[in-house]
This record gives structure tokens, sequence and C-alpha cells, in this order.
């Protein structure tokens, strides 16, 4: 035989043999998940191969980003709609046992789409399912599933008390699972701080298939998870979260300025004073490309804890420039306050709650970077010129002030490290509708070269970033797509990761080596094991033992989404800071607990179980030895 035929025919073989091991390693999966009496009882609400009809409508519900939602974007082989924690566990075990990897989405914002998109053969654990909320307004606490959208928490909430808050996003349809597990902020971040600075427990499935908790996770893991990236420690069932009281009565207002009013003048005295502002003011500012006439819109969104007799001294005193009048000041509960923000069609605290699919996804690209003195005028005068250059639709630049409360907490209280010594954080937005590459070009050049614009005045040494703002072109890891660890993963991730966790890097490392040392639970941005260490294991947690497989209701949720607010595609509302998107349907599962964690024996009876059935070796293995066999012996 020809070298020329032999050659032809490993190259056939090949194509078979990856062809097929993609059909394999979906139906061993889903037999596997069969296997599992929870999941196999209700298994056609549950599992979605990639044939099924109501495939590519569930993958779709969710993508906030057209710029992964193309024909050739990596599609999952299945979609796990967990009902309870049981499924988890199981779609947990049975993608290890057949080498795939795990991508979790909660609310689908991810700004990359990390939490549906793989390189590698992967699954989708869609948690949309999973969104039970119980607050305890006497105690001040809420258990929430991270499949919960923030306006869902922001609802439920408001409903128990008009007093009672809690610091999440502005955008409304981003999953809890994801803001929270890489800090999540909003209108409350310099009055009481992150989402992730007030988790108090945590319910947490582990690459063992295990449910923990706090106590059990140990302080190191339950540090890691509250703002160290998604989808890199464990899946986050549910949070406990403390909430923060609140006057009954806060108040809103907004001022805006255009390039022809000379914004320029405003931008430097809010420079000056945004972040020395008593923790109960914030001053927001959102930059667009308004139309009819066409210019930039300069937008001062203001939210003030307390009566607007209050905060309309304290602007006239503070800020008179602005020209706040009491007739532009309006007061409400903080719960009527983020229908406001997120820009709803809607006044009551319901409209929040809303989850419906995105009719109208737009293409984009988000970067970030953090402000430690003032920027000069002429720096922000070549930046609004920047944001009038013809052919970029939507543009936008978002000042959030820091001080306050952000500058009270250490910066390895948890791993999210931007606190003191930041005057404001930048969000550059682009947006874009035509479905066209030179368009796509375009765009993506053009805020990649206002983030170069801006390096001169940003922070240095790192530059940093916001984990939640994810930015693939700061750094990734390349060897995600083949699931690699070790000291070349670490040398790649450390790239981008001092600039999203400065000197919280290296200990976010180390406690991923002890706990998941085989980097299960991994994407092109999440933390790398050294792949050393006792799994499960960290140097001040307590061993845990192993949970039976709940037949039961329990607890859902994840931390693999990443997803926080993004600009608006809604430029003519001044107070709104709007949302890519829509979020999911709301389908509670009655009856479930929150709060109760799961304890069972101690041996492996979860991967028992769960998963009896491990399917090793498929119809792919034959096709090796054949090709073998040619090459040898033929």
């Amino acid at each position: 035989m020809s070298l020329l035929l032999i050659l032809s025919l490993v190259f056939l073989l090949s194509w078979n043999v990856a062809d097929a091991g993609g059909d394999d390693q979906q139906k061993a999966f889903v037999q596997c998940l069969s296997n599992s009496t929870s999941v196999a009882s209700n298994i056609s609400n549950i599992v979605y191969p990639s044939d099924n009809p109501s495939f590519s409508s569930i993958l779709e519900f969710s993508i906030r980003n057209r710029r992964f939602d193309t024909p050739t974007t990596p599609k999952p082989l299945v979609i796990v709609t967990p009902r309870n924690v049981s499924h988890i566990q199981s779609a947990v075990l049975c993608a290890q046992s057949h080498n795939l990897q795990l991508r979790v989405r909660s609310g689908g914002h991810d700004y990359e789409g990390l939490s549906y998109v793989s390189p590698r053969p992967f699954v989708v654990l869609d948690l949309i399912q999973m969104s039970n909320i119980t607050v305890d307004a006497a105690n001040q606490t809420a258990w929430v599933q991270s499949g919960a959208t923030v306006g869902q928490v922001y609802a439920q909430v408001g409903k128990s008390s008009n007093t009672l808050a809690f610091p999440a996003s502005v955008c409304h349809t981003v999953g809890i699972g994801g803001i929270v597990s890489g800090g999540g902020y909003g209108t409350l971040l310099r009055y009481a701080g992150l989402a992730a600075d007030h988790v108090a427990d945590v319910q947490v499935v582990d690459a063992r298939g295990r449910v923990r908790d706090r106590a059990s996770l140990g302080e190191d893991v339950f540090w890691a998870i509250r703002g160290g990236g998604g989808n890199t420690f464990g899946i986050v069932v549910a949070w406990k979260f403390n909430l923060v009281t609140v006057p009954e009565t806060v108040t809103m207002f907004s001022v805006t300025k255009t390039l022809e009013q000379g914004p320029t003048k405003y931008l430097a005295k809010w420079q000056k004073i945004a972040d020395a502002l008593p923790n109960e003011l914030l001053i927001r500012i959102v930059m667009y490309k308004a139309v009819n006439p066409v210019t930039i819109a300069v937008v001062f969104n203001c939210l003030y804890v307390g009566s607007k007799d209050k905060a309309l001294s304290l602007i006239q005193e503070s800020f008179p420039e602005l020209g706040v009048t009491p007739e532009v000041m309006f007061e409400m509960t903080w719960a009527q306050s983020t229908i406001q923000f997120a820009g709803i069609n809607g006044t009551t605290l319901d409209s929040l709650e809303s989850r419906t699919p995105v009719k109208d996804v737009t293409y984009f690209k988000a970067k970030s970077d953090y402000v430690t003195k003032p920027i000069p005028d002429s720096a922000m005068d070549g930046l609004l010129k920047m944001m009038m250059q013809d052919g970029i639709e939507q543009p936008y630049v978002i000042f959030t002030p820091y001080g306050g409360k952000m500058a009270e907490i250490a910066s390895n209280s948890i791993p999210f490290p931007h606190r003191e010594g930041n005057l404001f954080k930048i969000q550059y937005l682009v947006y874009w509708k035509e479905d066209s590459e030179e368009v796509s070009n375009a765009h993506m050049k053009w805020i990649r070269d206002v983030y170069d614009y801006m390096g001169s005045y940003v922070s240095s040494n790192p530059r940093a970033a916001y984990m939640n703002y994810r930015d693939l072109d700061i750094g990734e890891n390349m060897n995600s797509s083949t699931g690699g660890n070790g000291t070349m993963a670490y040398q790649q991730a450390k790239v981008w990761g001092v600039k999203y966790f400065k000197g919280n890097f290296e200990r976010l490392v180390k406690i991923k080596t002890a706990f998941d040392p085989t980097n299960f639970f991994s994407n092109e941005q999440s933390i790398p094991s050294l792949g050393a260490g006792k799994e499960g294991q960290t140097t001040s947690s307590n061993n845990s033992s192993p949970a039976s497989a709940p037949s039961g209701d329990s607890d859902g949720g994840n931390n693999a989404g990443n997803e926080t607010q993004s600009g608006d595609n809604n430029a003519g509302n001044g107070t709104q800071s709007g949302d890519v998107g829509q979020g999911d349907n709301n389908n509670n599962n009655n009856g479930t607990q929150i709060g109760g964690v799961l304890r069972g024996d101690n041996g492996n009876s979860t991967t028992q179980t769960i998963a009896s059935v491990v399917i090793r070796y498929g119809p792919r293995s034959y096709y090796y030895l054949v090709l073998l066999f040619l090459v040898l012996f033929v």
C-alpha cells in the first residue's frame, strides 16, 4: 500500500473518529445521566442533546452577545437544565467520566460567552430552573439559588421590606451566580460595597459531586469563591446573603450635558469630588453617542440614600455646576429605584422579575480600567472625539465612582482587590447590529484603540481590570482547549490574573491547586491548578464527607457566569444604564428547601449512586485500533 493511500486512510479515519467521538461522548453522557434515578424520572425536561428539537431555543434563550451565536461558534453536545442539586451532582460526575468540559450558565451575560462556549467537547449546565429565593426579613438575610436574576432578588427583598436592600448590579437580568462570583456592584457600592462582600454562607457542588457549605469548605475556599471568578472552584448552588438596611426613602436624579455644553469642565469637577462625597451619594456617569442630532451625551446618574431635601442640599453644596433643581429629583423606595436604573418599562416590582427571550440581541465588546488620578482635560476631550468616530454605532463609556464603603474594605478581604486608592472604574462598550465581518472588525478595532489611547491615564503595574467585565484581550489560558494545568497554565494565567486580582492571585492559585487539582472546573480565564495537593482540601479547610446523591429537590445555582451589567441599548434614557438583553423563564421549584446542606456517609456513595454506569471505552477506541493496525501492518 502506497504512503499516500495510508495517509489518506489516516485522514479519513481521523475525521470519522472525531465525528464519532462527539456522538459517542454525547450518547455516553446522556446514558450516564439516565442511570441516575433522580434524572431518569424527568429526563425529557432536564436533558437536551443537540438533536433535540428544543436544543437551539434553550441555548439561544440566554445568549446576550451575537458574537458567540454564529454558525461557527462551538455548540455544546448536551444542555442540562437541573431542577435540584442531585441533577447538578449527576452532571458533574458524568461529565468527568466521559471527558467533557462543563460550562455553567445562570443569566448568560458573560462578556466573552464562556458560560456557554468552549473549544473542547462540552456540556452546558443551564440553571434557569433553579431560581428560588427565601428572604428572612426579621434576620435581614436571604438564601438565593444561583439561577435567580438580580431583578428577582431585588423584587423579593423589596416586597419583604421597604428598609432592606441588596447591593448588586444595575442590570436586572444578570444572574446571581455569575455576578457574585466576580464581585458584583451596583448603585449601592459606595454605601454598602459589593454583592460578594455580603455572602454569609454557600452551598457548593465540588468536583467530586459533594454538596458542601462554608464550614465544610473551610475559610480558604469560602474566601476564594466570593469574587475569584466563575467556573473555577465548583458550582455554587445557593448563596446566603446578609441584606443591608436603607431608609424608607431614597432619591434619584439625572442631569445630561452634551458636547455643545462643554462637558469636559463637568467631568473635571466630578473627578475631584465623586470619590470623596458622603457614602450615601453616588454620581455615576454614562457617556454615549446620541442621534438627531449626533452628539455625545454625558449623563450624570445619581442616587442618594436618603431624602430629597438632604440630597438637594448636598449636591448644591458639592456640585453646584450641575444645576440640579428640585424638579429633577424624585423620591421612592430603594426597590423602586432599581426599576428606574434598569430602564424597565414598568413601575411595579413584578416587572423586575420578568424573564423573557432576548428578541434583538446585538454584537458587543467590552473592556475596563481603574483610575487612580484624575484624567487631564485634554485626554478627556480626545476620548469624546473618539466616541464621535464615523461608522461606530453605539459606543459607551461609563464612569463609576469609588471611595465610600469601597475604600473602607481591605483589598484582600475577598479576591476582588480594587478598593482604596481608586477614584473610579471605567467600562468601555461598543454595540453593533450588522452581521458583517467588516463591521465587526471596525468596532473591535475601535474599542481596542480607545483602550490603547487610555493606557497613559489609568492604573499601571498592573493595569487593573474588573473580573466581571471579562476581556480575553488581556490574556487567556491557551491550554484550556486541552484542559491542562501546571506551571505553563500558571504562567499564562498570571498575565491576566494579576490584572483582575492583583496580589490576591497567588492565594487563589494555591487554593485552586488544593481544592480542584485536576482543574475540572476551568475556562479560558479560570484560576489554574498547579496539579498538586489532595483533592477537596486546603490548608485551613475541614474535610467533608461525600454526600449521597439525593433523590428529592434541594438547592440550585452556579457561580460560573461572571455576568455583570453592561451598557445600554436605549441611549435616550438618561437614568438607564440598562442591559444587553432580557432574561430567562422563571420556573421555580415548588417545595425546594434552601439552606439545608446535604450530608452523606463516608466513602464514595456519590459516584456509586449518581453515575453507576461509567463507560470508559466506546466505539472511538475501535477506530484507533483499526488505524493502528493499518499503519503497522498494511
